[in-house]
Order: C-alpha cells, then structure tokens, then sequence
C-alpha cells in the first residue's frame, strides 16, 4: 500500500532555477547533480543548484524521468535533440 506525501514548495523555492547543463559526478555513497546555466558569452558556467542523492534515490530518478519524458512524448510528441545543443557532462568523483 503506498502512501500519499503531501509534498510543500515555499514561495523561495516556487520560481525554481533554470538549467541547460548539468555536471554529473558520483563517489561511492552519492551522487551529485550540479545545475548551471550556459549560453553565448558565459564562459564559465556558475552552479546554481546542487542535489545529492543516495544511489538507490539517484536510479529512482532515473526511472521516474524516463517515464516522464516518455508521457509527454505521448501527449506532444517526439523530444529531438539538437547537433548543437550543449551536452550535458558526467565524470566520476573520487569520494
């Protein structure tokens, strides 16, 4: 039996931060996810957000965005990705 969560977004948060890059790294325990925002001019992207996420939390999202992206797709069509879109980077981290 699930539970429900009701789950709060304060007024701080409800804005959100924009991101087109993120910078995967992970050490034996976590995962990191950094989110930053690039484009014409910025040379060196700033973090803007950071989420830690234990591994089993980290293949949740995984799964829990595959299956998003997958309804909208369904709803709007097909995701196509850019040739010169800015990719998205994972390294590994050393804990």
């Amino acid at each position: 039996m699930k539970k429900e969560i009701q789950i709060t977004v304060p007024e701080s948060v409800m804005a959100g931060n924009y991101s087109n890059l993120v910078m995967i790294t992970h050490a034996s325990t976590e995962f990191y996810l950094d989110f930053a925002q690039s484009g014409p001019g910025i040379v060196d992207p700033v973090v803007r957000s950071r989420i830690i996420l234990a591994p089993e939390s980290a293949k949740s999202l995984m799964l829990a965005l595959k299956d998003n992206i997958e309804k909208y797709e369904r709803q709007y069509g097909g995701i196509r990705l850019s040739e010169n879109r800015i990719p998205l980077s994972a390294s590994h981290a050393e804990a």
